[in-house]
């Protein structure tokens, strides 16, 4: 039977986190959620990965995040702007070519950091505490995957890993099997599972059951704040995309799925499961293989989450949505 993830004590700090991201809609509503809870989630920076849009464009949008959030003191640094080994493909078809929908981009005041992202993860988590840094994943895992690569020590310094990736029971999103994220680079992913950190995948399958309503983006829209109406208007403009094509009644957040579990895991339902990518040329190229039932008899490397409380996430959302600007 899944397991209900371990709630963190309500009394001290959830995380010391650094987010990977590729804004993206969704990566912006889970950044802006991120932002909004800073007594929770002590954020150290953002680094930015090509994924939904090429990294120039990633960079941006998360800058623009931070500075709809009121909090341009996060640093942002770029990162990889291709994946390991396979040819880039980018998600413009859904997130427009920007990265973003339904509001306006611009070029944000704050710059980027110097230097680049992989040398900042290596540099900072060796630094880190034993197992004190959380790292939220929301794009392609090819910056992580490079800075394992170079500094194979790293993994001291990681408390976990949560990421937005994978597809088992839903079936994927970017072919019949495979989740974007893990497309994009399945090598990079590939790499990532192997690191011996602890691992949370929130895949399609529970994304795909937390869907926005009229309701509850009229209530996001209602607050009365620039970033209710940021997020409203964004999702007002790409929800609509996949209710098409899926054929559901409301559009996914996947990304701010991450952000609601680091938050709330209790929320959430899932069990630890032995988890590969195919990263062989072929039909089944980029697809997680969630090994569910224990068929391969091998040690678990993740947990796996299939469920979520849709009503408990939009609550969630739009409470820390309100604290912001």
């Amino acid at each position: 039977m899944p397991t209900t993830p371990s709630p963190h004590s309500p009394d001290t700090p959830l995380h010391t986190l650094i987010i990977d991201t590729d804004p993206g809609a969704d990566d912006v509503i889970a950044l802006l959620f991120a932002m909004a809870a800073p007594e929770a989630l002590r954020i150290q920076a953002l680094t930015t990965v090509a994924g939904n849009v090429p990294l120039a464009k990633t960079s941006r949008n998360a800058r623009l995040a931070c500075e709809w959030a009121g909090r341009p003191e996060i640093a942002v640094y770029a990162g990889a702007e291709r994946p390991l080994q396979r040819t880039p493909i980018y998600a413009a078809n859904i997130h427009g070519k920007e990265g973003l929908t339904g509001v306006d981009v611009y070029e944000p005041a704050a710059p980027l950091a110097e230097g680049h992202a992989v040398d900042y993860l290596v540099r900072t988590l060796r630094a880190a505490p034993e197992k004190s840094v959380t790292l939220a994943m929301l794009g392609p895992q090819t910056n992580l995957a490079l800075a394992l690569e170079q500094a194979p020590d790293i993994v001291r310094g990681l408390r976990e890993l949560v990421l937005m990736a994978g597809a088992h029971f839903n079936g994927g999103n970017i072919t019949p099997v495979a989740e974007f994220n893990v497309f994009a680079d399945p090598h990079a992913a590939e790499a990532v599972l192997k690191s011996g950190v602890p691992i949370t995948l929130l895949p399609l399958d529970v994304t795909h059951k937390i869907l926005t309503s009229e309701e509850r983006i009229a209530r996001l829209r209602g607050l009365g704040n620039k970033a209710g109406a940021t997020v409203a208007d964004i999702l007002d403009a790409y929800a609509p995309q996949e209710m098409k094509h899926y054929d559901m009644p409301g559009g996914p957040v996947h990304d701010a799925t991450v952000t609601a579990y680091l938050l709330r895991p209790s929320l959430f339902t899932g069990k630890r499961i032995h988890v590969e990518v195919d990263s062989r040329e072929g039909m089944g190229f980029g697809q997680t293989v969630a090994d569910w039932y224990g068929s391969l008899h091998r040690t678990p490397n993740a947990t796996w989450i299939v469920d979520g409380d849709a009503q408990g996430f939009f609550d969630l959302l739009t409470e820390h949505i309100a604290r912001l600007p």
